[in-house]
């Protein structure tokens, strides 16, 4: 993708003085002279950027209808007076005791949920509004909403939706998912015909029949599954919706976001629906420290979130210092290793680098979660680490408002991951983001820069297309990908895409089905591969998972199973299409088969490293296509320490 004009969502960016720099600030836990002193600490480590009242319903309400502003107006002109910029919270992350008592409802999911802890409540119950900016029982948007928001506020947003609970099954879900069908397909006939009904006798009557799929004793209806994954994704979305309409009446030129947590462990919403109605994408990742590859992991969540974004920058919303409290065993990052995941987020496209929190809690469920100002204050390794990391943030200011440049890109679809993942599929063994993975990874490790786009993206500018396991797709989406071949680019699509239309009904005439003309293969049969087993293709590699029995019908064959049933049968095929080309991958090769097959990919594309990069070696933002020429490199140390190259034009210089 290329560098466009700074507009729209971007032009968000225009308050802050190069790489917004900060994190979540939570002065409510603190005494004034606590906070007298985060004053002078954040002009000491360069802090730009923080995100205020996420946490504070509770003292913003004390008792029904009764507000207290007094604490958030004294620490909001302190922020203002040090040149701080503030993103203004609507406090809806965690409602307080009184408020949960007085709705026991709000609480009822598919487990027992206690209504005390924080990011609960079904979205779908409009009983009273909950929000700070329209708090429970008020008419009208509250008088910090209407006072604060256009005095110190960089951006508004409401926090981490769906984080731990994403799926409601009280009564008024149900409500709400059957008024959601009856919008979406307008009769009951048409609901019956997408779901195959006629299938086990489910004909529906009405749809007040119909119920969220809960457990029952044999599998369920696949398209009922998929659509209430739909559907609790649009209901999240819809309640974002609403209390962005409340805060467009008193701030209309405010900006207002969410964090969402785009990564390989989070799937419940498509946030590529939800990022229309986003002015600005923003991100919350953290590292799994048990994880040796966890960079990569980072590389791919930050992939994913500027491909959410459409290309343009985005917010780093949360990420840790050091050690998160909820793993279980909760390691500290190695010296240098927060600065390497700070500048990775950076060099794909993050704008702003922020951290969950600011001062490191002294009580409540968090308070070993590190922090920018750690228990042990000043004389910490993490406080020199944040201090080195403000500064280096300076240093990067060109970066700001630049856009990745990437000639490969791979298609993601959450609805293609949902519905590939439903009951009853030839094999358990096939997950959607492994085979998908195992080439970002790869192509990761060589330094190339990869988009992760929807299928309905267009692919113009693009010489490399990876669609892997796309299991659910529309024909136009299918087209699309067909026309980027034609147009000159190399795609390669994998085994299980193609196979169902949207509805989760199987394509007739063959697999791979949406993709036959395409690849010029045809599939007559599934042969999963037992767990744990292996096959060793024609050219020595080794796959696992999945295999086929593919018939050429126009390709050609690159590469074929070994041994009984499928000996000579195509495991890779090549077709030529218009100036470009549709390869076939009908199993899951080995890292060394992944390899292989991206020598040719790579070769027959063009594609290359935007710069060079030592094997082990990530290339920092210059290699992912960003405007500043200022190189950075990291490189984990055999130790388990980061270090972080330094020569003429590092920020580290």
């Amino acid at each position: 993708m290329t560098e466009k004009e700074n507009t729209g969502p971007s032009s968000v960016w225009s308050n802050i003085e190069g790489i917004a720099f900060g994190g979540d600030y939570n002065p409510e836990q603190w005494p004034a002279s606590v906070r007298l002193e985060d004053l002078e600490l954040m002009q000491e480590a360069g802090v730009n950027f923080l995100s205020v009242g996420i946490f504070s319903w509770a003292l913003l309400e004390p008792a029904e209808g009764h507000y207290d502003f007094g604490w958030l107006d004294e620490v909001l002109d302190n922020l203002a007076g040090i040149g701080v910029k503030v993103a203004l919270a609507t406090a809806t992350a965690a409602p307080p005791p009184g408020w949960s008592a007085n709705t026991p409802k709000s609480c009822r999911s598919r487990l027992t949920v206690p209504c005390w802890g924080r990011a609960h409540g079904a979205t779908t119950r409009r009983r009273r509004p909950s929000t700070a900016a329209t708090p429970p029982g008020s008419p009208a948007p509250s008088p910090n909403a209407t006072r604060a928001t256009p005095r110190w506020p960089y951006g508004t947003w409401t926090t981490r939706l769906g984080c731990h609970v994403s799926e409601f099954y009280g009564e008024e879900d149900a409500a709400a998912f059957r008024a959601w069908l009856e919008r979406r397909y307008g009769s009951i006939d048409a609901l019956n015909a997408s779901w195959g009904t006629a299938f086990w006798s489910q004909n529906y009557g009405s749809f007040a029949e119909i119920l969220p799929p809960a457990v029952a004793p044999s599998t369920l209806n696949p398209g009922q599954q998929l659509d209430f994954q739909r559907f609790n994704s649009w209901a999240l979305l819809d309640y974002y919706r609403k209390l962005v309409a409340i805060l467009r009446e008193v701030t209309p030129d405010i900006p207002c976001t969410t964090n969402l947590m785009a990564s390989s462990a989070t799937k419940s919403m498509d946030y590529f629906d939800w990022a229309g109605d986003l002015d600005v994408i923003a991100n919350d990742h953290y590292l799994v420290a048990a994880d040796p590859e966890r960079h990569v992991e980072l590389a791919f969540s930050a992939d994913l979130t500027r491909g959410i974004a459409g290309g343009d920058p985005w917010i780093l919303m949360e990420h840790s210092t050091s050690a998160v409290n909820w793993q279980p065993r909760n390691q500290p990052k190695m010296p240098g290793e927060m600065l390497r995941n700070s500048l990775a987020h950076v060099a794909r496209g993050a704008d702003a680098v922020m951290f969950f929190q600011w001062r490191q809690s002294f009580a409540g469920s968090e308070k070993f979660h590190s922090a920018m100002v750690p228990h042990g204050g000043r004389d910490t390794r993490v406080w020199r680490e944040v201090v080195e990391l403000g500064a280096a943030l300076k240093r990067l200011e060109p970066v700001r408002g630049s856009r990745v440049e990437s000639r490969t890109a791979i298609v993601f679809d959450y609805e293609a991951w949902w519905a590939s993942e439903i009951d009853s599929k030839p094999s358990i063994d096939v997950k959607y983001l492994d085979l998908l993975r195992a080439f970002h990874r790869a192509l990761f490790l060589r330094g190339i820069s990869v988009d992760l786009v929807h299928p309905s993206a267009s692919l113009e500018g693009y010489d490399l297309v990876l669609v892997c396991t796309l299991y659910a797709v529309s024909d136009d989406n299918a087209a699309g990908i067909a026309a980027a071949a034609a147009a000159g680019a190399t795609v390669l699509v994998s085994y299980f895409s193609g196979i169902v239309d949207l509805q989760d009904h199987v394509r007739l005439g063959g697999y791979p089905g949406a993709f036959l003309d395409l690849l010029g293969v045809r599939v007559e049969e599934f042969h999963p591969l037992p767990a744990g087993s292996g096959l060793t293709l024609s050219d020595g590699s080794v796959s696992s998972v999945w295999s086929e029995h593919v018939h050429l019908a126009g390709a050609d064959a690159v590469q074929t199973f070994t041994g009984y049933p499928l000996e000579g049968v195509p495991s890779l095929t090549r077709r030529a299409v218009g100036t470009g080309a549709a390869w076939y991958l009908a199993t899951f090769p080995d890292p060394a088969g992944i390899d292989a097959l991206l020598d040719k990919l790579l070769a027959e594309s063009g594609v290359v490293p935007v710069a060079a990069a030592d094997p082990g070696v990530e290339p920092g933002a210059p290699a992912f296509g960003r405007r500043s020429g200022l190189p950075f490199r990291h490189q984990p140390h055999p130790r388990g320490c980061f270090h972080l190259g330094r020569g003429e034009g590092s920020p580290y210089g």
